[in-house]
């Protein structure tokens, strides 16, 4: 299972490039169940045979982690912390991979330490992407959320993709068979999910980090 999704990964990123990198790891910290454990190295792999440039695929990564950490940062503001554990009680979102113990653990994780948790918990798989949650809810001023989101997920993506440059041959296996790993059907389904998600954030998430902008400016 986790070779096809070596494989997954390598193919849609070989085939487009720093976007397919940039969505994938939006996705990932939209749906933490997805693992950027995967992603990165594979984006790694593919710059150590000139697919494209290691600070090019760690930039691309890390757009893509500060894009969706925007999405659940909007979360937080619009949602109360009892609604949102209504919310994640739901199957829809257990089917997705969801946990209510993982988002309690980030929300305490917040209120013990501060803002200064969601610089450190972008190390910290699963945490890393629901950590965004609390910073909203708590009403962490844009700028340093941004900042530390930032900075965090620079150090996350840059080792785990020189993992993926440094151990190429590791990854040669999985390069080999990626051609063949996905067929139309995949690509519909992952497309699909790309743009669904990316018109919930317009239409959901949108107005949310717009406000918090302007309340941002009014202070």
């Amino acid at each position: 299972m986790e070779k096809d999704m070596q494989a997954t990964m390598l193919a849609l990123i070989s085939k487009f490039g720093y976007l397919a990198l940039a969505a994938l790891v939006f996705l990932e910290n939209v749906f933490p169940p997805i693992p950027s454990e995967v992603i990165l190295p594979a984006a790694g792999f593919l710059a150590s045979v000139g697919t494209m440039t290691l600070p090019g695929a760690i930039v691309a990564a890390t757009v893509g982690s500060l894009v969706g950490a925007y999405a659940l940062f909007g979360v937080g503001r619009v949602l109360s912390e009892e609604r949102l554990r209504r919310l994640l009680a739901s199957k829809p979102l257990h089917a997705l991979g969801f946990r209510e113990d993982d988002v309690q653990t980030a929300v305490g994780w917040f209120r013990n330490h501060g803002a200064i948790t969601v610089l450190v918990c972008r190390c910290v798989p699963i945490v890393r992407s629901l950590i965004s949650i609390p910073a909203g809810t708590s009403g962490m001023r844009l700028g340093k959320f941004s900042l530390y989101t930032v900075l965090g997920s620079l150090v996350w993506n840059t080792v785990l993709c020189s993992v993926g440059y440094f151990a190429g041959s590791a990854w040669s296996q999985a390069a080999s068979s990626a051609s063949g790993a996905i067929d139309a059907a995949t690509l519909v389904v992952i497309a699909a999910a790309v743009v669904a998600a990316g018109v919930w954030v317009v239409v959901r998430i949108v107005p949310s980090i717009k406000a918090a902008v302007r309340s941002e400016g009014e202070r």
